[in-house]
């Protein structure tokens, strides 16, 4: 192991503020969507049209504040509102077209930052992150 980080409570350290400082620098590449709503889109995209509730329970907010956040999203043309078949009195939010393609020029401004940074590494360090990306990816599991 590195002299630099001798144990695990410094890795820890070192590992949480080098993620979260780059983790703000990637968000700033989308600041034109708070990250409520921008986590809210995804969670719409990866889940399939859902419910206010059950938005609300996977973003972990409330009722109230989902609702004012699909109240924004929809707002801005990202959303469309669906009947849920199973039940009338509720409605379902899935991403509309305007929504996709917002996702996809995040992903792509997100993309295009990590690009200049990664390309400002040396060769040795981008292989070790390149072998460092199988534990980075295990630590995003849930146990």
């Amino acid at each position: 192991m590195s002299a630099q980080v001798s144990d695990d409570g410094q890795l820890a350290g070192r590992l949480s503020l080098a993620v979260g400082r780059l983790h703000r620098r990637i968000r700033l590449a989308s600041n034109d969507v708070p990250p409520l709503q921008l986590s809210t889109l995804v969670s719409i995209e990866n889940h399939g049209p859902l419910r206010l509730g059950e938005l609300a329970q996977r973003e972990a907010v409330t009722a109230p504040t989902m609702s004012r956040v699909l109240a924004a999203l929809t707002r801005r043309g990202l959303l469309v509102r669906t009947i849920d078949v199973r039940d009338a009195r509720s409605s379902r939010v899935a991403l509309s077209p305007a929504g996709i393609r917002l996702l996809a020029e995040v992903r792509s401004r997100r993309t295009a930052l990590l690009d200049v940074r990664l390309a400002r590494l040396s060769p040795q360090q981008r292989e070790a992150l390149i072998a460092a990306l199988p534990a980075l990816e295990a630590l995003v599991v849930e146990t």
